[in-house]
């Protein structure tokens, strides 16, 4: 069509542009029709019944509703809502007087409302019916013979009694369950505050050894101990003294474990040239050879009630030998580097080994295989130890060191990471635990509470060189009052706590309980 001109009749351009835009709209319903025009009989019909409309509404109502539906409800009908509904007629009927209308039009709307306040609608009959259902849910047990009305309600909602059936907390029932939140109390004001413990001191270096002090282990009767060594000697030292007593040779590699039989006159040794020795300690030789392993032995340990011995080494296997046939009965396999640290105790899991490949394994001893698998460390286990009371132990690793039950409970972290690798962990009955790590710290925890009250450094020995203050191995004496640490510049040296020290003149490190807990006391 041509555009209009200025001098067209505006009454003909709006005939042409109300007849173009019917055509337009004609053939868009057109294409419409061929589009959909085969469908036009289907009708989908929306389930309109009474029982399905009944559900929906007594879903809505549950969950928007639900937690008020418990108050007492209003009585509509009582002495005082008449009272007030006659009071506001009344002083409508006065309004409309004033007003000059015909009290008949009055009367008549009075009427009908009368009518429709009687008369409820169908959604609040079908809301009545609802709530009946629920009432005769929550009037208990319907008697023998009657019959039950069902409800469609997805849930029943306890009113009053849900307080009862909150969840347990851990800080004992119900608790802050008056806010109706149910929320635990942060759990840093639950952790144990650390007591004071008197500083460690150094009492004693003792010199001897040709090479790193890697291994150390006590006499049952807390006469003397005996340190292993890289220079390939194993040498027994006065407890009281710290006198050389004597000095046994044998393996022609470093001797990386030593352990003393409470039960036997034997001491057990490995080291790096795949041997496991058993020495005679009344003639200080050697009577057995454990043969088995196919690489360096880094960790032995002996059961405590069973005649027999567990090694692990660089071969990734934790063997177990019987101490009289020199039989090997278990090669336990599983991890996946070198096996560094080794476990015993009467109850099961009878043995815990930890490994480089940063697991730590529960054994069942009898079938010879692993019950569970803790994978909480990222770095190599190297040390573990056992708590003498509690049914736990702890390991660790350059990551962190972590309690943990027997039965494979993750409990928590120590507060403070020490920065190092951790080759050593010792502790005694008093709860204090050592652990020794490879750039000369030495840190002091308090086991309950995870908190470290002293740091230590080593000294390294005159004439050696400052990277050579690892320490290697640590063990307390029997009576847990003295401590041993074996160091990297060939020294072994012996601690004490100062008898001297009060809270006062020796404040432990401040304490700072956690704030981010994953498990029941503890971060992974």
């Amino acid at each position: 069509d041509a555009p209009l001109s200025p001098h067209t009749d505006p009454k003909m351009g709006r005939e042409k542009v109300l007849s173009s835009a019917s055509m337009i709209a004609s053939s868009s319903i057109a294409r419409t029709d061929a589009t959909f025009g085969a469908r036009r009989s289907e009708t989908y019909a929306r389930d309109a019944s009474a029982e399905s409309m009944k559900l929906r509404l007594a879903v809505k109502i549950r969950d928007e509703y639900g937690a008020v539906k418990a108050y007492a409800k209003q009585e509509n009908g009582g002495a005082g809502s008449a009272r007030a509904s006659a009071r506001s007629t009344a002083a409508g009927a006065a309004r409309e007087d004033e007003m000059g209308e015909d009290p008949r039009e009055r009367a008549r709307a009075i009427g009908d409302a009368e009518k429709k306040r009687k008369k409820p609608s169908d959604v609040a009959a079908m809301i009545d019916a609802i709530d009946e259902d629920s009432e005769d849910e929550e009037a208990g047990p319907v008697p023998f013979g009657a019959k039950a009305k069902t409800s469609n309600a997805l849930a029943t909602f306890k009113g009053e009694d849900a307080v009862a059936n909150l969840p347990l907390s851990i800080f004992g029932k119900h608790a802050n369950a008056a806010t109706g939140a149910n929320i635990a109390r942060k759990l840093a004001s639950q952790w144990p505050v650390p007591e004071w413990r008197a500083p460690w001191k150094l009492y004693r270096v003792i010199s001897g050894h040709q090479g790193w002090v890697r291994s150390v282990a006590v006499d049952p009767s807390n006469e003397w101990f005996v340190t292993g060594s890289a220079d390939r000697t194993i040498k027994v030292w006065d407890l009281a003294s710290g006198s050389l007593k004597l000095t046994l040779t044998g393996h022609i590699e470093q001797v990386t474990g030593l352990c003393v039989s409470p039960r036997h006159p034997y001491m057990f040794s490995c080291g790096l040239d795949k041997k496991v020795k058993c020495w005679d300690l009344e003639y200080n030789k050697v009577i057995r050879n454990y043969h088995g392993h196919l690489s360096g032995v880094y960790s032995i340990a002996m059961h405590p009630t069973l005649d027999i011995l567990m090694t692990g080494g660089r071969d990734s296997a934790c063997r177990v030998w019987d101490m009289r046939t020199k039989k090997q009965v278990f090669c336990l396999s599983g991890h996946e580097n070198t096996v560094g640290s080794i476990l015993t105790q009467d109850e099961n899991p009878q043995l815990i080994t930890g490994s480089y490949d940063g697991t730590v394994r529960l054994w069942d001893l009898a079938k010879g295989k692993t019950v569970e698998t803790l994978t909480y460390h990222k770095k190599g286990v190297r040390a573990m130890v056992m708590h003498k009371k509690e049914f736990a132990f702890v390991s660790a690793s350059a990551d962190n060191i972590k309690k943990f039950s027997c039965h494979g409970d993750f409990m928590h972290n120590m507060l403070t990471q020490q920065k190092a690798i951790v080759n050593t962990l010792a502790m005694n009955d008093d709860d204090v635990l050592v652990s020794g790590g490879d750039n000369g710290s030495l840190y002091f925890w308090d086991y309950k509470s995870g908190h470290c009250f002293q740091k230590q450094k080593a000294l390294v020995q005159p004439g050696s060189l400052e990277a050579e203050c690892g320490i290697y191995a640590s063990s307390f004496d029997i009576t847990g009052s003295r401590l041993i640490t074996c160091e990297a510049d060939k020294t072994i040296k012996m601690w004490k706590e100062d008898a001297t020290a009060t809270p006062e003149s020796h404040p432990i490190l401040p304490f700072e309980p956690p704030k981010n807990i994953r498990q029941g006391i503890g971060a992974c």
